[in-house]
């Protein structure tokens, strides 16, 4: 999702579109066999009632309805750059959440969204996806209001793993258009210092996902 040129833009889109195409209609059934720590994530959200609530990457829209499901009394916001994928999200979450085509990089919320920032921001599985995914969690880290987090999970260094199952699976996750982000720790820990954020890191077991939360206190 670099922004550098608008070609650019429009062919990781048309390229997000043509993969979710036909695996939008059953994404959901087969990610939630290796998409591990969302939950995780979306639990640890603890929202408040009338919290604005972004997710970036919010594909199918499987996390905003957990979302709603866990805190009924937030307002919900959804961001992808697929329109396919959107129109997943738009059938699950109907009028239950204001929903935008954009460029995780560089969308204007305020133009989108009608707000500048949000309570509660999250990034589920996107960032090994965006290209340019050092300025999507510097991007996202400028929506965060005071009070906020913004909670990132991707997958990790998976070091504990035994080295032929971690190529085996690297190998297949390429197929996909997926990089896990190795360096994602100490991209966000970058974020957190220069917008003042502050940072706790968390692998999940065997290194398989990375847990970030940054909050603005």
């Amino acid at each position: 999702m670099n922004l550098a040129t608008p070609t650019a833009d429009g062919d990781h889109a048309a390229a997000m579109d043509a993969q979710y195409r036909f695996q939008r209609h059953f994404y959901d059934l087969t990610r939630k066999y290796y998409l591990f720590g969302r939950d995780r994530l979306i639990r640890e959200l603890d929202c408040k009632p009338d919290d604005k609530v972004l997710e970036i990457g919010c594909g199918t829209g499987r996390n905003l309805v957990r979302v709603a499901k866990a805190w009924p009394e937030v307002t919900l916001h959804g961001l992808d750059i697929s329109s396919e994928m959107l129109k997943s999200a738009r059938a699950t979450l109907g009028h239950g959440a204001l929903l935008a085509q954009g460029d995780a990089t560089s969308f204007d919320a305020v133009a989108l969204f009608g707000a500048a920032q949000f309570d509660r921001v999250f990034i589920s599985f996107a960032v090994s996806m965006i290209p340019d995914w050092k300025r999507a969690i510097d991007h996202a880290a400028m929506l965060v209001a005071p009070g906020g987090t913004l909670a990132v999970v991707d997958f990790g260094d998976m070091r504990g793993l035994w080295s032929p199952i971690r190529a085996s699976l690297r190998g297949w996750l390429r197929k996909f258009h997926v990089t896990p982000r190795t360096e994602l720790p100490d991209v966000a820990a970058s974020a957190a210092r220069r917008h003042k954020l502050k940072l706790k890191t968390r692998r999940g077991p065997f290194g398989y996902f990375a847990l970030i939360r940054l909050t603005r206190t």
